[in-house]
């Protein structure tokens, strides 16, 4: 044996040599439709919360609303910006001061 990998072809020429209707070119507001409006999670998701504090970035992803809206309570106690995001909307929250 050699050690090297076996060799897979790549189907480039297939592709090249493809008339240009089998390829679906979208405008922009479809475009975005369907990559920036048109997010899914999976059904085993209920939601995933992205904080950004402290100089990092932590990401986390729950299952049960429970221990999402315990997390969410905890993330502004601790005054950090964080967005939530569920199968129905995307949602960023900001800490404000409410004593002026």
């Amino acid at each position: 044996m050699s050690g090297k990998k076996p060799y897979f072809p790549h189907n480039w020429s297939k592709f090249k040599n493809a008339p240009d209707e089998f390829f679906f070119c979208p405008t922009y507001e479809e475009f975005d439709e369907w990559k920036l409006e048109g997010w899914e999670l999976p059904e085993s998701v209920y939601c995933m919360i992205r904080a950004e504090g402290k100089g990092k970035i932590q990401e986390y992803v729950y299952q049960r609303p429970t221990a999402a809206k315990k997390r969410i309570k905890q993330l502004m106690k601790d005054g950090v910006t964080f967005t939530v995001c569920d199968n129905y909307a995307i949602n960023t929250l900001e800490p404000h001061d409410f004593d002026l």
